[in-house]
């Protein structure tokens, strides 16, 4: 796909990830739909960078949890230009409990935001990228799915069920639209992570150092070219799957 011109909704792009990989997309000529649900500010000030790189943008604000505002936002989005040639699915939420305290609403909080909004979106996007006759569709998962955490196990699960849902909508939206996941290993550590753990987890990878935003955007940049891979999960972990088998 030429992304010169290509216009991408990236959700949860006013910070971390999500930021990076909607400024990369800029910088590679996309205009960008910014969404973000309750930062404001920091989409507003990613909307400049973006506008500053000399490329469009917009912003949408949305609960992608919810089924009504996850449909509001793909109908804004597909307006805006009248049509979306790559949505990345980055937003997520990042729930812990250890797992006799796990609720009911634990596993509603991880599975809403991290697979039906994906899945809403795509619901709404996809088909008209069909007709469009192209389209890139990234879903952000992550490793541990493989590998499940247990003090964060409705996350870890709800990821290993987007990268089933990928899957799934490759299958649904061929030939036109390819829909791929990526895996991140360690890239941006929780803030309670001591300098032991971290540094414990950066020597159980090959490659012995931190995994940053930008090695996920370069992903996500792969997977928008390529119009032959599809369904496909790809871990961006510095062999640290590799490292610990």
């Amino acid at each position: 796909m030429n992304l010169v011109g290509a216009v991408a909704l990236v959700t949860g792009s006013a910070k971390r990830v999500g930021r990076v990989i909607a400024l990369h997309l800029a910088s590679l000529g996309c205009h960008i739909v910014v969404h973000y649900r309750s930062s404001k500010a920091e989409a507003e000030g990613v909307r400049e960078e973006i506008r500053g790189l000399g490329r469009e943008a917009t912003l949408i604000q949305a609960d992608l949890a919810r089924r009504e505002e996850a449909e509001r936002a793909a109908r804004e989005a597909l307006d805006w230009k009248g049509n979306l040639a790559v949505l990345v699915n980055s937003a997520a939420t990042y729930g812990k409990a250890p797992l006799g305290e796990v609720s009911e609403a634990d596993w509603d909080f991880s599975l809403e935001a991290n697979l039906l909004g994906p899945f809403w979106l795509s619901q709404v996007i996809g088909p008209r990228m069909m007709e469009s006759g192209s389209g890139k569709i990234v879903n952000i998962a992550d490793i541990s799915w493989l590998s499940p955490w247990t003090g964060r196990l409705p996350y870890c699960v709800s990821k290993g069920a987007l990268v089933s849902l990928t899957m799934g909508l490759a299958k649904a939206y061929a030939p036109q639209v390819q829909v791929n996941a990526i895996g991140p290993g360690p890239v941006l550590f929780p803030p309670e992570y001591s300098e032991e753990t971290r540094k414990a987890i950066v020597e159980n990878t090959l490659v012995k150092r931190e995994g940053t935003p930008m090695d996920v955007a370069l992903a996500v940049e792969f997977f928008c070219r390529s119009d032959f891979v599809t369904g496909v999960f790809l871990p961006v972990e510095g062999g640290q799957l590799l490292k610990g088998s």
